[in-house]
């Protein structure tokens, strides 16, 4: 039982799941330690040999079937994965993307040819990924975007920029959100694949300098003349890009309504140790009523939180997640996540703004939590598409 008071669904019970936790805790615990994790912060990115080593562990495409390299398992290993680097502050490394966007895009909807020849790769590191999709006109707007990829011989030409792309630095397999024929709007998108080290006309921009995700490199791209064989076009056939991606979406979003629900048990649990060691006039700052009842507060909403994605994991796991609801719970979660931090931190007085305490670290990274992925604000909208 954790500190909510809420057990694990039983679909996340089975004596294998556990095992898989224990070993994948212990991972986090030899291979990502703090002095590493710190290193990687004033790096800027996680460096790519320790990707090889979680491809090694079996991190990495966890739920990609055996044929195609990767280990057989399904959703449910991919949350421990998610789940373990972030209660072990492994910061900067995108497991969640790689795992739990990325990879599904081509096991979902890539040629057989497409999976058999990239996935084994993603499975063992030797390949990072990322996804572009923002562009400096268009973020939550998809429809608006203005990379395009020509037909030219067998092959496309990719032509434009993105920008706030995760893994942007160290990346070398990217899914390149593209207009095939811009004359159809969203049913002229599709999605092409790069691979950075096989292309010319490729460039990288400056790592961004982010109020937090410090450790987690996230970059500006540039693709001036990128040709690409017609066989990295996604599923073969133009056109089918918004599609996709509408498919991938509901996912992506509750994977990061997920990782809020996470930090709010974190928060609180922090909290509450901080609270029981910390003096004020004589007192223990959690004997204070007002400290009582602001954890009370918190706790409840993390309760809330934490059941409701029970909910939405088992609807995710049974193929029913529908784009409302993934919505709601990004929505919801998300910004009661960094109102809850927020409170927390507050409880910690001006220990809780200095870096090295774990609540800082959290008011920092929690703050994106409500932007990508789609906005609050594009969340609303389509909630209020379903009235």
């Amino acid at each position: 039982m954790n500190i909510l008071g809420v057990e694990d669904p039983a679909f996340m019970q089975d004596e294998e799941i556990s095992l898989f936790r224990d070993a994948v805790g212990k991972f986090f615990e030899d291979r990502a330690t703090p002095d590493r994790i710190a290193k990687w912060r004033a790096d800027g990115q996680v460096e790519s040999v320790f990707w090889r080593e979680a491809g090694e562990m079996g991190l990495l495409g966890v739920s990609v079937p055996k044929e195609y390299g990767g280990h057989g398992g399904d959703l449910r290993h991919d949350l421990v994965v998610f789940e373990q680097t972030q209660k072990n502050r492994v910061e900067g490394f995108a497991a969640s993307l790689h795992n739990g966007i990325v990879v599904p895009y081509i096991q979902t909807h890539g040629t057989e040819a497409q999976k058999k020849k990239w996935l084994p790769a993603l499975c063992t590191g030797e390949r990072i990924s990322a996804i572009a999709m923002s562009e400096p006109g268009a973020g939550s707007d998809l429809q608006a975007i203005r990379t395009t990829a020509i037909k030219d011989g067998d092959g496309y030409r990719i032509n434009g920029s993105k920008v706030w792309i995760s893994n942007g630095q160290i990346s070398n397999f990217i899914i390149v959100v593209c207009k095939t024929d811009p004359s159809k709007g969203a049913k002229g998108t599709s999605l092409l694949i790069v691979e950075t080290d096989k292309v010319e006309g490729f460039r990288r921009g400056k790592n961004l300098d982010k109020i937090g995700l410090t450790a987690q490199d996230t970059s500006e791209l540039f693709f001036d003349d990128v040709w690409v064989p017609e066989e990295n076009l996604l599923g073969g056939v133009e056109g089918r890009g918004f599609i996709q991606l509408m498919a991938e979406l509901p996912k992506e979003r509750l994977i990061i309504a997920f990782a809020g629900v996470i930090t709010m048990e974190a928060a609180l649990a922090t909290t509450i140790e901080y609270t029981k060691d910390r003096k004020v006039f004589g007192q223990k700052l959690i004997e204070f009523q007002n400290t009582q009842f602001k954890l009370a507060e918190v706790k409840a909403k993390a309760v809330i939180a934490k059941v409701f994605m029970n909910h939405c994991l088992e609807q995710l796991l049974a193929g029913k997640l529908d784009l409302t609801t993934a919505a709601i719970a990004k929505l919801w979660i998300t910004e009661n996540e960094f109102d809850i931090v927020n409170e927390c931190l507050q409880l910690h007085g001006g220990y809780g703004y200095v870096n090295e305490y774990p609540i800082a670290q959290m008011f920092k990274n929690s703050r994106v939590q409500t932007i990508y992925g789609g906005s609050s604000e594009i969340m609303k909208l389509l909630i209020a598409r379903s009235l």
